[in-house]
């Protein structure tokens, strides 16, 4: 990185210009002080070379191009000791092509409080370059590195005495580590890197500040048409140590014995758990009948799909993978929760605002599947609802049951927010969306010490409120802590008292009207539509038909429903189509398993009365036994009855006598419908045409005629031949 020495004078005269005016418009904790003339110069530059760019929203990650890279890995304690030093450690990366010397690394900070939540948020948008407090460069508080190749990083160590630290009024202050080095061509005044965060300084006091932490678990969970979950390598990825899931498991882990709150979903550890089963399709073999909420392992003949030939090596340890990271998750995850507070989300994190407006049946079977004890470890979960965003309509809080926990972003609400509202009905408990955003940068905003620092920060604000309001700080969903080593011991604070949501919720509260409640636009725009519901629906009735036709299967139909609430998540607004393509599928996917219970009629039947008996077959091209009915269907009133359930056996066939009935003459076309013992089509059937002669009557008039006709000649034929026998005894005496 070349630097001409000749460009130096320009740039400070531009400096001086622009200094005043941006001095001005900066916040008012970053007010320039002069630190020496060369450093002041050096700051102006770096001022002027900015000055044209647009300065950053609030909570946005300014952007910061330097060639030194500085990084604040641990800051002990957490906030202004009233004696003692504070310790700063991390390192500093060289992103040049260019060798740097004599690198120093300075701490630094600001000379005047930040005394109010909105000054803090003004403060993390501030430009990385904008001057924000002086360095402190007194012998000892520095460390020197000798020499930093390029895209090497080299460790520091900075011990500050409190002596050295020119603070005393309550607020939160500027803290970082500045690096200055030099390059081949020389050393340019001002910092070359930078790291900043915010560090509290609270008057002795003996209160505290309640502040509760939550840690949300909740992932997509998509899965194949067979029922078994998709993605496995990710999955894997997410599963293993460094992934986001046990990142963020191993992180709730280290609060140790310290109150802690989790926002689970609990579809999450049941997904985990059939991952590390060795994630086979949904099984139709039959239940274990012990036990009515577990199945039998599935072998390749219990699924309904069979298999495509032997699994590949690559397969196998790709299984194998799985199966490792989600079990050493699950016992992870178990160890984390036992001794914390747990809050049940809906099962498959359903988006409950979406449900709140097109399906809020829906919501309710999610809640009752989620209940109040996480299996198999019989852990207590209390039931809640929050989005990731925070926001939630009106509609969905009035879903939730009163004594349901309800957490809301405090954007949500207008003006000042309280921590516990008393809506209408409800009562909401509000978090701190800028603690959540973490620290200032240049550096990653959400590094454990940056989003620590923050959390510690806004609690000593609130320290200063009357009344000292709870902190309540969701983190983010998508957070992958990066160390979790020294973040709750940095907690460990005098006047930050640790607690769970419902510790902090115990509080009376703030009457909030429900016009307080702000429900953005982009929010409802992002909202799954009915669509999406449709075919959650759609699943969940495939799912019970199936399980209905399974003679000795009870638990199907709970493991499509678990999928089809998936479907519905707030995750699935990412990727609304595909999510409901994936229920589409799978729906398709049992009504082929149900179309191979076929039945077949006889090409036609012909009644020689009023009723008559026919065979019909039906057959079962699954691999377990099926109890089914057959319906049927006439274009003419007739009546055709047949046994209550038909059983038949795998891959078997079973012939049924059917009773037909009927007062009308002609032909009558008749379908005939395999159900379920609900009655709900299997999808097969098939045809014939009824005869109904109805010809008895004439019949019987024929033959009672006959009859009539035949006894009548008979009694003739009889009277001729007793007269003639008469006549032939007369004419015989006669003669005589």
């Amino acid at each position: 990185m070349v630097r001409p020495a000749s460009l130096l004078p320009a740039l400070v005269a531009a400096a001086a210009a622009l200094t005043g005016p941006l001095a001005l418009a900066g916040p008012a904790c970053a007010l320039p002080v002069p630190e020496t003339s060369s450093i002041a110069a050096g700051s102006a530059v770096r001022t002027a070379l900015h000055a044209a760019a647009p300065r950053p929203r609030a909570g946005a990650a300014p952007r910061y191009d330097a060639p030194l890279d500085v990084s604040i890995d641990t800051l002990t304690p957490a906030y202004v000791p009233r004696r003692g030093p504070i310790r700063v450690t991390g390192s500093v990366t060289n992103n040049s092509d260019e060798v740097w010397t004599d690198v120093r690394a300075y701490s630094f900070i600001s000379s005047t409080p930040m005394t109010s939540a909105e000054e803090l948020k003004d403060a993390a948008a501030v430009d990385p370059e904008e001057y924000v407090g002086d360095r402190i460069t007194e012998p000892g508080t520095f460390d020197t590195i000798d020499q930093i190749d390029p895209g090497a990083s080299a460790p520091y160590s900075i011990k500050v005495p409190r002596k050295d630290l020119p603070v005393s009024a309550a607020g939160v202050y500027w803290f970082g580590v500045h690096a200055l080095g030099a390059t081949p061509e020389g050393r340019v005044d001002g910092a070359d890197g930078r790291a900043r965060t915010f560090l509290p300084l609270v008057d002795p006091t003996r209160k505290s500040v309640d502040t509760a932490l939550v840690v949300p678990l909740r992932r997509d969970i998509s899965w194949a048409p067979d029922g078994s979950l998709e993605d496995g390598p990710g999955w894997t990825d997410d599963l293993a140590p460094g992934g986001r899931l046990r990142s963020l498991v191993d992180f709730g882990a280290s609060a140790g014995s310290r109150p802690i709150t989790w926002l689970l979903d609990p579809a999450l550890p049941d997904a985990v758990r059939r991952l590390a089963d060795g994630n086979a399709p949904r099984s139709i073999a039959p239940t274990d009948t012990t036990d009515p909420g577990a199945t039998e392992s599935p072998s390749p003949s219990d699924s309904a799909s069979p298999s495509d030939g032997a699994t590949t090596a690559d397969q196998q340890a790709a299984d194998s993978a799985a199966t490792v990271a989600g079990d050493a998750w699950l016992d992870r995850l178990h160890d984390a929760l036992r001794n914390s507070e747990i809050l049940a989300l809906p099962y498959g994190d359903l988006d409950v605002s979406a449900a709140a407006a097109s399906d809020p049946g829906l919501y309710e079977r999610a809640r009752r599947r989620s209940g109040t004890t996480l299996a198999p470890w019989g852990l207590s979960m209390h039931p809640a609802i929050g989005a990731p965003s925070g926001y939630l309509s009106t509609q969905a809080i009035h879903l939730a049951d009163p004594s349901d926990t309800v957490l809301v972003t405090d954007r949500m609400i207008d003006g000042d927010a309280p921590t516990v509202a008393r809506a209408p009905g409800h009562t909401l408990v509000t978090t701190s969306n800028a603690a959540s955003t973490g620290g200032p940068g240049p550096e990653d905003r959400l590094t454990s010490v940056a989003l620590r620092q923050r959390i510690v920060s806004e609690a000593a604000l609130r320290l200063l409120e009357p009344g000292r309001p709870p902190l309540v700080v969701v983190l983010p969903h998508d957070w992958v802590p990066t160390d979790t080593s020294g973040f709750f011991e940095g907690l460990d604070i005098p006047w930050l008292d640790l607690t769970t949501v419902s510790g902090a919720a115990s509080r009376t509260g703030r009457p909030v009207p429900e016009d307080a409640l702000h429900y953005p636009q982009r929010q409802a725009d992002r909202e799954l539509d009915v669509a999406n519901f449709t075919s959650a629906e759609a699943l969940v009735d495939a799912g019970k038909t199936l399980q209905n036709v399974l003679t000795q299967n009870t638990t199907v139909a709970r493991a499509v429903a678990d999928q089809a609430m998936t479907s519905t998540s707030y995750s699935a607004r990412l990727h609304p189509d595909g999510s409901r393509a994936s229920a589409d599928r799978s729906r398709e996917w049992i009504d082929g398993q149900l179309a191979s219970i076929a039945v077949e009629a006889p090409s036609a039947v012909t009644l020689s009365s009023t009723t008559g008996r026919f065979a019909a077959t039906v057959s079962n091209g699954l691999d377990q036994p099926v109890t089914v009915r057959i319906k049927a269907l006439s274009d003419q009133p007739m009546t055709i009855e047949g046994p209550q359930e038909v059983v038949v056996a795998p891959h078997g066939r079973n012939t049924v006598l059917l009773n037909a009935h009927t007062s009308t003459l002609g032909v009558h076309n008749v379908t005939l419908v395999v159900t379920d013992l609900d009655g709900t089509p299997l999808g097969s059937s098939d045809q014939l045409p009824i005869r109904s002669a109805q010809v008895s009557t004439v019949i019987w008039v024929i033959l009672g005629t006959g009859v009539v006709l035949l006894f009548g000649a008979i009694a003739v034929r009889l009277v001729r031949r007793v007269r003639a026998a008469r006549r032939a005894r007369s004419a015989a005496g006669s003669v005589a």
